[in-house]
Parts: structure tokens; C-alpha cells; sequence
């Protein structure tokens, strides 16, 4: 293999783990990767290379390293060469890429898996008019429906129509996917103005806390 074949092999292997290890790709597979990046390498060979330079991004990611960190780490492995768990000069060389491009994405994926409880993922909004229950006609009242997105970060979204299933009530509707929850809530303008003084409060105490530290 030349050694530009070598690079985007490597490369390509790099990012294939990142994708099924810290981005939840399960439709990459170790396979997927044997046969588009190393197709002339046996089974046993390719499972080897992988599991090492899993390992090693593993290692790499787990201690969040920073550039310094980095280096001396692959200059020790570069030293092991030969034995159990060392790189060759391109291996380190193409980790060293990998982390400087990977590094803020990997500790944002690590950071959202170790969050048990789910966080605000997004927030959508409309106001709508409503009607009059006899005609059908407009009644003059107008109220706000918000959809609330819960879930953990790094997880896949998936698409949802907003509030496609709201009820007429002041209750919240709660739908799911296997990623998201979603929780829809319907205000009038007394309770608009109600959440927006609450909000200011909140405002206000971080603001009190942000200037005294």
C-alpha cells in the first residue's frame, strides 16, 4: 500500500471508530471498514489494527489530552513499536490528526453520556387564534403553543412536526422517540406574561451571581 493509501486508510479507520464509538453510527461496522479502507488485509489482521487503534483513541479520549499531553503519549507508543500496543510514525502522526479534528465533538459526545437526566435539546414556538366553539369562527383569543425537545446530547435527533397532536386544553402533551421527548404546552397571554416575569427572576439571580464571582 502507498503510502497516500496508507494516510486515508488510516484516516478513514480513525474516524469509522469515532463515528460507531462516540457518535452512535451502529451502521458502521468493523466489516464496513475492513472492506472499503483495508480489503487485502486478513480478518485476523484488520481486528487487530482496530482493536489497537481503538484503544488508543479510547485512551486518548478518556484523559481529554491536550497537545502536550498528546505528544508524549504517541512518543512513547512510537517507542513501542514492535511490541504490545506501539504505532509506527504514520499511525501517530494520523492520531495526532484525528484528535486535533475530533477532540471538542468526542468530549462533547462523552460529556452528553454521562448525563443521566435529559436537557433542553430545543425549543419551537407559534401563536395561534383560536375559534369559537359553536361556528367555528374566531373567537379573538390567541394563544402560544411551545414544544419543549428533552433529551441527551450526542444522542440522534429525530425529525418531529411541531405539536402535531395538541389538545385543546391548557395540558401539556408528551409524545416520544426513541431519542427526543416532547412535551407541548398551550398559554394564554395571563400565563405568557406570568413565565416571562419568571424568567426575568431567573435572569435577575444569574445575574447576581455572574457579577459577584
Amino acid at each position: 500500500m502507498a503510502d497516500a493509501d496508507t494516510v486515508k486508510s488510516l484516516n478513514g479507520l480513525l474516524n469509522g471508530i469515532a463515528q460507531k464509538v462516540y457518535y452512535n453510527k451502529s451502521e458502521i461496522t468493523e466489516d464496513l471498514l475492513k472492506n472499503e479502507l483495508y480489503p487485502d488485509l486478513s480478518p485476523e489482521e484488520f481486528h487487530a489494527l482496530h482493536e489497537k487503534m481503538k484503544s488508543l483513541v479510547k485512551s486518548i479520549a478518556s484523559a481529554d489530552m491536550d497537545q502536550a499531553q498528546l505528544e508524549a503519549f504517541l512518543t512513547a507508543q512510537t517507542r513501542k513499536q514492535g511490541g504490545s500496543g506501539g504505532v509506527s510514525s504514520e499511525q501517530a502522526a494520523a492520531l495526532s490528526r484525528f484528535w486535533k479534528s475530533h477532540r471538542a465533538r468526542i468530549r462533547e459526545s462523552l460529556a452528553g453520556q454521562s448525563r443521566w437526566e435529559p436537557g433542553l435539546r430545543g425549543l419551537s414556538w407559534r401563536v395561534d387564534l383560536q375559534t369559537a366553539s359553536s361556528r367555528g369562527e374566531p373567537s379573538g383569543n390567541a394563544v402560544a403553543l411551545v414544544e419543549l425537545e428533552l433529551g441527551r446530547q450526542g444522542e440522534v435527533v429525530i425529525q418531529h412536526c411541531f405539536c402535531d397532536i395538541i389538545s385543546t386544553s391548557s395540558l401539556p402533551v408528551c409524545t416520544s422517540t426513541s431519542d427526543s421527548d416532547f412535551v407541548c404546552l398551550e398559554f394564554d397571554e395571563g400565563k405568557v406574561n406570568q413565565v416571562l416575569k419568571k424568567m426575568a427572576e431567573i435572569q435577575e439571580s444569574i445575574d447576581s451571581i455572574v457579577n459577584k464571582s
